[in-house]
């Protein structure tokens, strides 16, 4: 049975006092972490002092990124040895500002899924399509050769330990979501190219969401769809207030 998730990525944005208020406002408002998991990826100055606040409560903190050593002379880089050490234990891994922006390439998030795997990290794996894709035919037809690069020689108890992300680029940032059937369509071939890799069992047991433009108005049909797990919320994610709606949407 997987358990849905709500998570937010705030990107750049907060600082430590803002990111520190937004979790005490919204930790003893979320639901028991076995019928539904909360959490909350934040820039990574902000990391440690939310772990702290959030405590024991059922939110998560998340690092946005990592690296794919654990040290060395990697100037700007945030360790995968470090994050777990910190008490993190989910990062997002591959989001397309990472590979538009920072030009990181499928057998770079390769190695970071491996890495973060490694040091106990749960990776979310982003995923996209593009717009002109999306609009010869509306059909999303080559996410699936993006996963089979970004999950590349992982066992089947690695795998059962990522989350993968669909988020189509058109979508992100832009208030343009992609509708629920869209949306279920582009999460539906992760999973089949996920039970062809590892099979049917393993396929079932891997959550998949949807990210882009997701709001409090679609919520509610995005998650009614069978192979959508969850949602990876951006701007909807940085008001407290609204955050909880998404969760209790």
């Amino acid at each position: 049975m997987r358990v849905p998730i709500i998570a937010g990525n705030w990107k750049m944005n907060k600082d430590v006092q803002e990111a520190v208020s937004f979790v005490k406002q919204v930790k003893d408002e979320l639901p028991p972490a076995n019928q539904l998991e909360t959490a909350i990826a934040g820039p990574t100055l902000c990391l440690v002092p939310m772990v702290k606040e959030a405590g024991k409560s059922p939110l998560k903190i998340m690092a946005e990124n990592c690296y794919y050593k654990d040290d060395g002379a990697y100037t700007g880089e945030t360790s995968p040895y470090a994050l777990y050490q910190a008490g993190i234990h989910h990062v997002i891994l591959g989001h397309s500002e990472r590979r538009t922006y920072f030009n990181e390439s499928d057998d770079m998030i390769n190695k970071k899924v491996k890495a973060a795997l490694k040091n106990g990290l749960c990776p979310i794996v982003c995923c996209d399509d593009t717009m002109g894709r999306r609009v010869t035919g509306k059909k999303v037809h080559w996410v699936v050769s993006r996963i089979l690069a970004d999950v590349h020689g992982l066992t089947d108890d690695e795998i059962c330990h990522v989350t993968i992300a669909y988020e189509p680029s058109w979508a992100i940032g832009t208030g343009e979501s992609a509708d629920p059937d869209q949306a279920a369509e582009g999460c539906y071939l992760i999973r089949q190219t996920i039970s062809d890799m590892y099979g049917d069992n393993v396929a079932n047991d891997v959550r998949i969401l949807y990210g882009g433009s997701v709001t409090t108005a679609n919520i509610n049909a995005l998650m009614e769809k069978q192979d959508i797990d969850g949602v990876l919320v951006g701007a909807a994610s940085l008001n407290p207030a609204t955050f909880l709606q998404l969760v209790h949407h």
